[in-house]
């Protein structure tokens, strides 16, 4: 970025945010720290898996993004019977009225919108879970030998139910390190939960408003990749994720007992792209070290194996990130 264009790119994004925040708060109470890493996420082209107990509106809070955004939305309801095809789109054979001669036709399955709510992603077979790899990573989906490009932005935001495992399928290392963030959300606060009561038990809330455009969200997602990056930050970032590899040498014995397998060089990047993101909201120019530190749980939670020991002794991902934090100067 150019010295006299810093300040006024700087302000375009807070505002940015600043608007969708207000516009999210007419209908979601609270989860300010969950709606800034759903920000951060799509300001660098990023999806996250979020992750919460059900009535904590995982669903709202997207679709209400979505409408803040002005993203066409659409939301898929995993279920164990639901096939590829349901989420891709299907050939059909279809008649010329004319000439009466068939040919197929490519009908676009839900994954064809801006914002793909994939709801309860864990509740579906691999096979199905699959046919979101393709768009997540190459921002494309293959039917009968054809390639369509999926709409641009393109996110999808997944959800999954930590307390109903029976009858799930996890989902595959290599697809979690597609999430750029895993985001937690937890139970509201005693002031937050009262006020979700007052607010859904009367009258309906305004309606949302949309605040930015596609094309305004494609120049901030350009704006946040020319944001310069400091040598110590980016060798803090990566000096961070390879000390979750066991593997490792110097790594202390007590890290290295919790982790079967670390975090690849996704993460790395993952983590320098949402710092400068970050960074930005934050009203500066180039991320810090402390941004990097901000985001490591969002960022690796999901990426890092615990092994048998960690798990017998009921350890989680989190507190072994807390660990490599205070591990890693």
């Amino acid at each position: 970025m150019s010295a006299g264009s810093d300040k006024e790119l700087i302000e375009k994004v807070i505002q940015a945010e600043k608007a969708v925040k207000e516009e999210i708060s007419k209908v979601i109470v609270g989860q300010d720290n969950v709606i800034e890493e759903l920000l951060l996420s799509i300001f660098v082209q990023g999806h996250s898996l979020i992750v919460g107990v059900p009535g904590l509106a995982k669903t709202l809070l997207v679709s209400t993004l979505a409408q803040a955004l002005d993203l066409k939305f659409n939301r898929i309801q995993f279920t164990p019977d639901l096939m590829p095809a349901d989420v891709t789109g299907t050939e059909l054979i279809q008649e010329d009225q004319v000439t009466r001669e068939r040919q197929f036709k490519f009908f676009q399955g839900p994954i064809f919108a801006n914002v793909v709510l994939a709801d309860e992603i864990n509740r579906t077979p691999p096979k199905t879970q699959s046919a979101l790899l393709q768009a997540m990573q190459e921002k494309k989906v293959t039917v009968g030998g054809q390639t369509y490009p999926v709409p641009n932005p393109f996110f999808v935001l997944a959800t999954q139910n930590p307390i109903e495992q029976e009858g799930t399928y996890p989902l595959p290392e290599a697809q979690l390190d597609r999430f750029l963030f895993q985001i937690n959300i937890g139970y509201p606060s005693f002031p937050d939960e009262k006020m979700i009561v007052e607010k859904t038990t009367k009258s309906p809330v305004d309606n949302v408003k949309p605040v930015l455009k596609s094309d305004e969200i494609k120049a901030l997602q350009e704006v946040v990749r020319r944001v310069p990056v400091a040598d110590s930050v980016i060798d803090y970032a990566v000096r961070l994720v390879r000390a979750s590899r066991p593997q490792e040498a110097g790594i202390p014995e007590k890290i290295k007992n919790l982790i079967s397998w670390g975090a690849g060089p996704r993460a790395s990047q993952s983590l320098i792209l949402a710092a400068k993101a970050r960074t930005l909201l934050k009203g500066h120019v180039t991320p810090s070290i402390e941004d990097v530190k901000a985001l490591a749980h969002s960022t690796l939670r999901h990426r890092i194996v615990l092994s048998f020991n960690a798990e017998a002794e009921g350890i989680q991902s989190d507190e072994v990130i807390t660990q490599l934090l205070e591990f890693v100067a």
